[in-house]
């Protein structure tokens, strides 16, 4: 039985859909949702309310938007759910300026700043439990040059992505990627120069090159309770991310429990040791690269909440908008569980990942659990299927074949 509570999602993206559905899957009714604006994934979508808000990512519109939609409730408590770190960090900034119904689980604005900023990451945690790449932080405000010494000893192709990624956002410029991937001191030159030109002022990571393609990154989810012990881990391989440009480092195929390299459960020791350590709260999303050189797991970067691939939980048993309610609404615990479910998670036809997986045993592995019934597509919910949304549907699978066919690598 439903309590006298309400849950509200924040977002429009693939995140703010599945975690609609979780809730759709579990009360059978419709959840709202508040963004700046509508996209596909959910303007077609009869399991969501939406309303949209100009300039709803600015503080004060945010803070006035969730204050009125309070005082227009009923309930005891509102469950809040971000689905971005911009908006998390909102909810994070401004949790003192909301209503007093608002119940959310995020970490503190210091552990939030630690992980978020990427370049800050690096440098806190570079002796910790993680494992973490070599790094070069570079400040993009001022005229510094680079430390060409210390360039030379990550030693080329190199990495290059902002310390800052809500800034960086604000940004946009022609050419715009997620991370780049630089060749030599020329190319490497360039880039900084581009993203400099666009107005972006904080630090650059400059990172060694892991070796590999996407089947060599691995994604690793934690839901810590409101008492900061871990409740929930998992362990997935990847098997292809976006390929455009602005979504590179977005999983779009991926197995949980399966790991061609031998899945231990030591793996993930030390991730569940940091959490605990740091006193981490909420969902976080682990990028992990398998190293070749050294048989270790580098840890690339944590985003503070959960992923956009994030629905394999849900599908394996452990529904993500459940983790919430029982910790924040009935206050449950629970002990610490390693999801060892094999499931198989795609966004993408399996066309494309028998034509694209380049691993053999994780592709034979995914259409091994298709062929069980055993992969989901977060986007396709039989009890979601008007003709508008199977068509957008239709045409997303068809644009993915057509991507991953131009932009194949």
């Amino acid at each position: 039985m439903k309590e006298n509570f309400n849950v509200l999602i924040l977002g429009s993206d693939f995140n703010c859909y599945y975690m609609a559905r979780c809730y759709h899957e579990l009360y059978h009714e419709k959840v709202n949702v508040i963004a700046r604006k509508e996209i596909g994934v959910v303007s077609y979508s009869k399991i969501v309310n939406f309303k949209q808000v100009d300039d709803f990512e600015e503080a004060k519109v945010f803070v006035k938007t969730l204050n009125e939609y309070a005082k227009q409730r009923k309930e005891d408590k509102i469950l809040l759910i971000a689905t971005s770190d911009e908006l998390v960090r909102l909810v994070v900034e401004n949790q003192e300026k909301l209503d007093h119904k608002y119940v959310h689980n995020y970490p503190s604005l210091e552990i939030l700043d630690k992980i978020l900023v990427k370049d800050t990451f690096y440098q806190v945690f570079e002796n910790s439990e993680l494992d973490i790449p070599k790094t070069y932080i570079y400040p993009c405000k001022g005229n510094e040059p680079l430390d060409e010494e210390k360039v030379e000893s990550l030693m080329y192709p190199l990495i290059v992505k902002p310390g800052n990624n809500i800034e960086y956002h604000n940004h946009k410029f022609e050419g715009m990627f997620k991370v780049f991937k630089v060749y030599s001191r020329k190319e490497l030159g360039e880039v900084i120069d581009q993203i400099k030109k666009s107005g972006y002022q904080s630090n650059l990571v400059i990172q060694e090159f892991i070796p590999g393609d996407d089947c060599a990154l691995f994604d690793s989810i934690f839901y810590c309770s409101k008492d900061k012990k871990v409740q929930l881990m998992t362990f997935a391989q990847i098997g292809l991310q976006e390929r455009n440009p602005g979504g590179i480092g977005n999983c779009t195929v991926l197995v949980n429990g399966f790991n061609e390299h031998g899945y231990d459960e030591k793996i993930i020791e030390p991730l569940k040791k940091f959490m605990e350590r740091i006193g981490y709260q909420g969902f976080a999303e682990f990028d992990l690269k398998y190293d070749e050189r050294t048989g270790s797991y580098k840890v690339l970067e944590i985003n503070p909440r959960q992923a956009r691939s994030s629905y394999y939980l849900t599908a394996g048993g452990h529904n993500l908008v459940q983790y919430l309610i029982d910790d924040l609404i009935y206050h449950k615990e629970k002990p610490c569980t390693l999801m060892k479910e094999k499931i198989a998670l795609s966004f993408v036809p399996k066309s494309v990942i028998k034509k694209y997986v380049t691993s053999k045993p994780l592709r034979e592995e995914i259409l091994e659990l298709a062929k069980q019934k055993k992969m989901v597509n977060p986007l396709k919910y039989k009890k979601d299927g008007s003709i508008k949304r199977k068509l957008y549907l239709l045409a997303k699978d068809f644009g993915y074949k057509r991507k991953y066919k131009k932009m194949s690598w």
